[in-house]
């Protein structure tokens, strides 16, 4: 066996682990079950913590409604819309914090699903 080959096989195994560590696993990043809301829901940076936020600010709106409410105000950069809430004093307290109306409902979503 040549070096090279060699090298090349060590090679395609360490990509074939890193594939399969990144598909399998959440050591890269977190992978969710799918819900009817992942065009929303992808957007969030974390889940888990927003599913938290989303418990304590205590709406009563189904997850339907959200979703629905959240597809006609949110754009495709989240950053535009939480700016544009800040600009606009759209804020809601939630456990003493105060938090984008659009950052909020996201998260209540999450804790929906």
């Amino acid at each position: 066996m040549k070096r090279r080959a060699f090298i090349a096989g060590v090679a395609a195994i360490g990509v074939a682990v890193a594939a399969g560590l990144y598909r399998f696993t959440d050591l890269f990043v977190n992978h969710y079950p799918p819900t009817p809301y992942d065009d929303l829901l992808g957007k969030l940076v974390d889940r888990e913590y927003a599913a938290r936020l989303g418990k304590a600010a205590h709406q009563t709106a189904s997850a339907d409604a959200l979703a629905a409410r959240l597809r006609k105000t949110v754009p495709d950069d989240l950053k535009t819309a939480i700016g544009a809430d800040i600009a606009a004093g759209r804020l809601s307290e939630v456990d003493g914090w105060l938090v984008p109306q659009t950052l909020m409902l996201l998260s209540a979503l999450a804790s929906k699903v």
